[in-house]
């Protein structure tokens, strides 16, 4: 499982050139998943998001979470974040991503996971084509792996 999370001011989602979903200051998400993402990796990946100390406090230092802020999320299905680019010069989502029926399922549980924190999470459709329009505050990027993350777990 692969998350962009990017801290912002705001975010939108619209679908078909009409608003679907939209926030204040918080995180757009760009999620993505890979063969053998489960549910378990969903629990981990939810903890680390929501726990990541990278908003700023009183003096400027990041060191407050998406809680401490009472932030809220836009969450964005992104397959392509798996994109195998190693040969030639056109991806290919073949062997990295997840089939789109399990992603499906993985996507609805971890907003599902997301939202018993006690925020705002907003999402788009999986699948569809979005129109994604953010304000990245800071900019502050940060990119979650599980792979990286959780591998030797």
């Amino acid at each position: 499982m692969r998350i962009i999370a990017q801290n912002v001011t705001q975010a939108s989602v619209k679908i078909d050139d009409k608003l679907y979903s939209e926030i204040g200051p918080g995180y757009l998400i760009l999620v993505s998943f890979t063969n053998g993402d489960n549910e378990e990796i969903c629990d981990k990946m939810s903890k680390k998001l929501i726990n990541l100390r990278v908003f700023p406090d009183e003096t400027g230092k990041t060191n407050l979470s998406i809680k401490d802020i009472g932030g809220s999320i836009l969450s964005v299905s992104q397959f392509t974040l798996y994109a195998d680019i190693k040969n030639g010069n056109r991806p290919s989502f073949i062997n990295n991503c997840l089939n789109p029926k399990q992603a499906t399922l993985l996507y609805d549980y971890f907003n599902d996971l997301l939202k018993t924190y006690g925020l705002v999470i907003k999402t788009g459709i999986f699948g569809a084509d979005m129109k994604v329009s953010l304000i990245n505050d800071g900019p502050f990027t940060t990119i979650l792996d599980s792979e990286e993350l959780f591998k030797w777990k």
